[in-house]
């Protein structure tokens, strides 16, 4: 509504109240403020965007504010969010689905060895800050992922690169990296050159924590890049213009985005917003466009407001509980598998996602299910069993374990703490006493890596790229265990390392199922729920198509 509008709503609100003063008892009284205090909290300002006055501005809910801006130094969805706005990758996924489709690199081809790929570059991309985005540029970005003595790197101010380890075996020099070398070839191509073939190269190097950065941008802010003073510097969409710390960012329009059209909106605004039930009673009063991450069991609320749609994005992530076999309780794997007993999966996953999740012995989700093994039994939900595991490895009066939850809503766990405390109570019941301990988002993703690491803990997944490697090599290849005190097992990284050097889909099917026997059987990453995420928006959003990967770029989104 216009200013004048917002004025005389408010006023004949006050006479209400002045008239109901005498009987401040009455439910129209609270209702009144109630509805004073919307109207005007939706009242916006080019310096305060909180509202939904301006037809140009989209304001979205998220379930927490990210780590950081720095493309390459993330793990979490909260900061991959943001990126997608920010930046560009070379290669990109087609809206809503996970097929590939050119991004800053319009051709990619590979050898006829599989061991090298050759990038075509898109000519005519600014960065926002105006400098020329080129070869020279994408060597820069990944440079300072891969190689530890990268002076650009800025390692010795606490920037890890993790991400590339996890999903590259490791950094340059070392045994395990399956990048070799970068070799700039001509302004606009650029070759990766791999230790051996891996068919699923370009969906790896598309996730959305690959985004392609200004290195002037970089240069200038040094180990301040990224962060909410120095803010970040991309070719997408969106450009960065404030990061209010635990409340907000502010996106504006980039006037010289290399798509035409887009974006179809002028300013984005993402409000940090860690409560589910917030968000939702704030997308209700209009001063959201949209959110994600809602609890289930909000679907029917969501449902009788005619103002709301809801949407579900695809199935493609998992939630589970960590059990790092660095403290010794859980070294032992009786231990973990009694764990698995104790914890009644199947009632938790009815309880909090009721319809939108199942519960399986897979690390994998069953969009996968050609990768699964078909023999897998599930852990029993079994107190009994449980005990007994627990005698059996010296424990026949439990222990103490530490159990961390996120301070998040995530869509693998869209109420972590309540889960949590169901997991506790079963682990008390068997005698594993339980202690609940959470931290701020930030310190937990990266505390979770410093050794020895936490004992057990609440983490999760949404897939990265169409295909069983972006579950499997983060979580269990080389580089990627170090949360649970670099627990190694050489069958898996064997296994896992073949599958990627393997084209034909059954042989494939037969080595990843023999990684999920194993996994089971190891009980280090105990899978709990894979969810269908409860998204939503007010009806005046139109052109969002939410992606199975878990985040996808805003810039086709528009306010009716």
């Amino acid at each position: 509504m216009s200013g004048n509008e917002e004025s005389n709503a408010v006023k004949k609100l006050l006479r209400q109240v002045r008239n109901q003063f005498k009987h401040a008892w009455q439910p129209g009284f609270l209702a009144a403020l109630v509805t004073i205090a919307l109207i005007v909290s939706n009242c916006s300002s080019p310096n305060n965007p909180g509202g939904t006055a301006q037809s140009g501005v989209l304001i979205y809910g998220s379930g927490g504010q990210p780590v950081n801006l720095e493309s390459g130094n993330i793990t979490d969805g909260n900061s991959i969010v943001v990126h997608n706005q920010i930046y560009n990758r070379l290669i990109e996924f087609k809206p809503g689905t996970t097929e590939l489709q050119p991004g800053l690199a319009t051709a990619w081809t590979a050898s006829p060895d599989g061991k090298i790929w050759t990038f075509k570059l898109r000519q005519g991309v600014k960065f926002h800050d105006g400098t020329e985005f080129d070869a020279e540029a994408v060597k820069f970005n990944v440079d300072r992922w891969w190689d530890k003595n990268n002076p650009f790197g800025y390692r010795n101010a606490g920037k890890t690169y993790e991400i590339w380890e996890q999903i590259f075996g490791g950094s340059k020099g070392e045994p395990n990296s399956l990048l070799q070398n970068l070799v700039v070839t001509d302004k606009f191509t650029i070759q990766f050159v791999l230790k051996q073939p891996f068919a699923a190269f370009p969906s790896t190097i598309a996730s959305g924590y690959f985004g392609i950065a200004s290195p002037t941008a970089i240069k200038k802010s040094a180990a301040s890049y990224g962060k909410p003073a120095a803010g970040a510097v991309g070719t997408g969409a969106f450009m960065f213009k404030e990061w209010r710390s635990g409340d907000r960012i502010v996106l504006e329009k980039n006037p010289n985005y290399w798509k035409a059209g887009f974006p179809k909106s002028n300013q984005l605004v993402m409000r940090f917003i860690t409560d589910p039930a917030a968000r939702l009673a704030q997308l209700r009063a209009g001063q959201l466009d949209f959110t994600v991450d809602l609890a289930p069991d909000q679907k029917a609320e969501i449902d009788r407001d005619t103002n709301l749609t809801a949407i579900f994005r695809p199935s493609f992530n998992v939630g589970y509980l960590a059990l790092n076999p660095t403290y010794k309780p859980l070294s032992d794997v009786r231990v973990r598998q009694a764990i698995a007993h104790a914890i009644n999966r199947p009632a938790i996953v009815k309880a909090f996602w009721g319809d939108l999740a199942e519960s399986t012995p897979h690390f994998i989700p069953s969009t996968l299910s050609w990768a699964q093994s078909p023999d897998l039994k599930d852990y029993d939900y079994n107190p009994q069993k449980a005990k007994e595991l627990l005698t059996q490895a010296g424990y026949p009066n439990g222990f103490a374990m530490d159990l961390w939850y996120m301070p998040v809503s995530r869509p693998y766990f869209p109420t972590p703490k309540p889960i949590a405390e169901a997991f506790a109570a079963d682990l008390n019941a068997v005698g594993i006493r339980v202690s609940l301990k959470t931290k701020d988002w930030t310190a937990y993703i990266a505390d979770r890596i410093k050794p020895p690491g936490y004992q057990s803990f609440m983490m999760g997944w949404t897939g990265d790229y169409g295909d069983p490697d972006t579950f499997y090599y983060p979580h269990f290849g080389a580089g990627g265990t170090k949360d649970i005190g670099s627990w190694k097992n050489d069958r898996v990284l064997q296994l896992l390392d073949q599958a990627r050097l393997t084209a034909d889909q059954s042989a494939r099917s037969k080595l990843y199922a023999e990684v999920d026997q194993i996994l089971h059987r190891e009980v280090v990453r105990l899978p709990i729920a894979h969810s269908k995420p409860l998204l939503v928006s007010r009806r005046t959003i139109d052109g969002w198509l939410p992606s199975p990967l878990g985040t996808e770029p805003f810039e086709a989104i528009s306010k009716k």
